[in-house]
Formats: C-alpha cells, structure tokens, sequence
C-alpha cells in the first residue's frame, strides 16, 4: 500500500469526524488530530486541516446563525489570541515528537475529563466568570493552534453553564470559527501553506462540506450517548500511542 494511499485512508474519516463536530457533535474533532498524526507529522497535519476547517466553518455558522451566547464569545474569542500567540511562538521551536506527544496527552486528558464530567454533578453556571473565561480561552487558542484540539478547554469552561444543546453547539461553532482565522496569518508566517498541503486541503473539501452538513442533520435526530462512547474509546486509544511512540522518540 502506497503511503499516499495510506494517508488517506486515514485522512477522509478524520475530515468526516471533523465535519460531524462542526455540524454540532462539538469534542469530535479531538480524534481527527491524533488519526491524521499516525499517518504525517502533526504540524503537517494542522496545516492540512486548516483550510478544510475554514471551509467547514462557514457552512456551520450558516446553520448555526440564531443559536449562541454573544456573553462566552466576548471573553473567549479575545482570550484565545494569547493562547494562539503562545503557540506560535511554541511551534517554531520544539520538535515533531514534542508536539506529537502535545496532541497524545490532550487525548487522554480529554477521554478523563468527559468520563469525570458526568460523575462530578457540577451544578448549571448562571453568568461565565471573566478570569475563567480568560484561563481556558487562552488554552483553548493554544492547543488549537498546535493541534486543532481546542475543544476540551472550551468544553472545561463552557459545560457547566447547561446550555441548550443548539446554543452550546452554535456558541463552539463561532468561536472556533473566529479562532481559526486568526490562526491563518500565524501558520502563513511559519510556512505551513506549501503548495503540496494547498493541495491536499483542496482534495479534502468535498468530503468537508458534506460531513458538516451530515452532522447539522445528525445532531437534530440521534441520541449521541452510544456515538460518543465509541469516540471517547477510539481517541483514548490513539493518545495512547501517539504518547507512548513520542516519549520513545523522545528518550
């Protein structure tokens, strides 16, 4: 099997798991990284991703355009550029594995904070706290940017609030709509848009629009319990060797 063949094996369900998160399955698109990182390096597979996720965003902030809280996107939006600016300046100076193993650890971490959640009972928050809006925006922007994983800090600080299922949906479709345009002039700048990942992206978009589409129409119909079960197991399992094959590299 070629390795083109092979990369895109993979690379089409990660942009089908991605578009399903846009499309309002918000925490998906913590597995599309850690599939698309067995397959190329991680700072490749974000610049890769990109694009698509650009192209994605407007098809769900479209659907999503009634539904969102202006209050969590004031702090969270302004916040993530602190984060974005760290990872920037993170990204140009560790190696693969480093970030390899960055993208590994925020899987685990997000399989254990989703399992602790629901067992915590964390009663509704009424008004979003500005200092915690700050501490998990910023990180949020950070592992985005590194990664494309801001979802869980976004889900730490925004789960609480018990929003409606469409607002929460709608609330992580703009922000993250807003976070990965500023992202644009950072990955530019670190000359991560050769023409060969261009055109891979460009491949990819079809499959994108598609996805997201197919998950605006999902997250109105299916009961996400089973669905999310499997992808908790799946991205457990990826962070597991991504982290294990990094710390060898790395030691």
């Amino acid at each position: 099997m070629s390795g083109e063949l092979n990369f895109y094996l993979v690379a089409v369900p990660a942009v089908i798991v991605l578009g399903l998160s846009k499309g309002g399955f918000t925490g998906l698109s913590s597995l599309a990284m850690p599939m698309l990182s067995l397959v190329t390096s991680p700072i490749r597979a974000a610049a890769i991703v990109l694009p698509v996720l650009i192209v994605q965003d407007w098809v769900s902030v479209w659907a999503f355009r009634r539904d969102f809280s202006p209050r969590n996107l004031i702090i969270l939006v302004p916040s993530s550029m602190i984060g974005i600016a760290a990872g920037c300046l993170l990204a140009a100076r560790v190696s693969e594995d480093a970030v390899r193993l960055a993208v590994g650890v925020i899987s685990i971490a997000f399989v254990f904070y989703m399992i602790l959640r629901d067992r915590l009972g964390l009663a509704a928050v009424d008004r979003p706290g500005v200092p915690g809006g700050v501490l998990w925006g910023s990180l949020a922007g950070f592992t985005s940017f590194i990664s494309h994983a801001g979802a869980p800090p976004f889900q730490v600080y925004v789960m609480p609030q018990n929003l409606k299922p469409r607002v929460f949906a709608g609330t992580a479709t703009m922000f993250f709509a807003a976070v990965n345009l500023i992202k644009l002039p950072p990955y530019f700048l670190l000359g991560q848009f050769s023409r060969d990942n261009l055109r891979v992206s460009a491949g990819l978009i079809p499959v994108a629009i598609l996805s997201t589409f197919a998950g605006v129409w999902l997250v109105r119909r299916v009961d996400a319990n089973r669905f999310y079960a499997i992808i908790l197991v799946l991205t457990f399992l990826i962070g597991v060797k991504l982290t294990y094959d990094a710390v060898q590299a790395l030691i």
